[in-house]
């Protein structure tokens, strides 16, 4: 007769977990994640860095006028005129937030809770329209405000979503008769 072995009489079961292997897989990961977060940082400011020749915004001045509209919602950030994947990141137009945007005969002011605020004269509106998409932001067609406008010598569009969507045309319009006004008294 042939004796059987029980696996209760075994000397050592099988190992259930390998912890030194989990922990070595553990800390690979997230030593992997860290690198990946430092090394998008790092181009953050590079960016930054390569748009140093743009000027700062400028503030909103004292006196604005009677406001013509006002909309709270969100600002995607801004982009090269034309170019809705090149983000421009310098002087913080490149910070997502929150937004109440404020238009007055002197020009378009973004206030931005977390963030760094500005204004954008009435004389460097170019253009508003209705689209889809921003860096980093697609909505549906007409989802988004982007608003052109121009900071130095280079021509910027930013975009905003209001949380009240339906007002995105009735400010695409008023910004743009605003902007055929101002050029036609020039």
């Amino acid at each position: 007769m042939t004796p059987v072995i029980l696996l209760a009489e075994a000397k050592k079961s099988a190992a259930v977990t390998d912890w030194p292997a989990r922990i070595g897989w553990l800390v690979g990961l997230v030593l992997f994640i860290a690198l990946v977060y430092w090394l998008m940082r790092e181009g953050w400011k590079w960016r930054g860095t390569l748009q140093s020749d743009l000027p700062e915004p400028p503030s909103a001045p004292e006196e604005t006028g009677p406001v013509k509209l006002s909309m709270s919602g969100r600002y995607h950030g801004s982009t090269t005129a034309g170019q809705w994947l090149d983000r421009i990141v310098a002087h913080g137009l490149g910070t997502r937030s929150r937004a109440e945007l404020t238009l007055t005969e002197a020009g378009l002011e973004v206030e931005r809770p977390g963030a760094n605020d500005f204004f954008v004269p009435a004389a460097a509106l170019r253009g508003a329209r209705l689209d889809k998409g921003i860096a980093g932001k697609v909505l549906t067609e007409g989802g988004l405000l982007v608003v052109t406008w121009a900071l130095g010598d280079k021509l910027i569009d930013s975009g905003f979503r209001s949380d009240h969507a339906a007002e995105h045309t009735e400010w695409a319009d008023t910004l743009n008769d605003m902007i055929n006004d101002t050029e036609g008294a020039r």
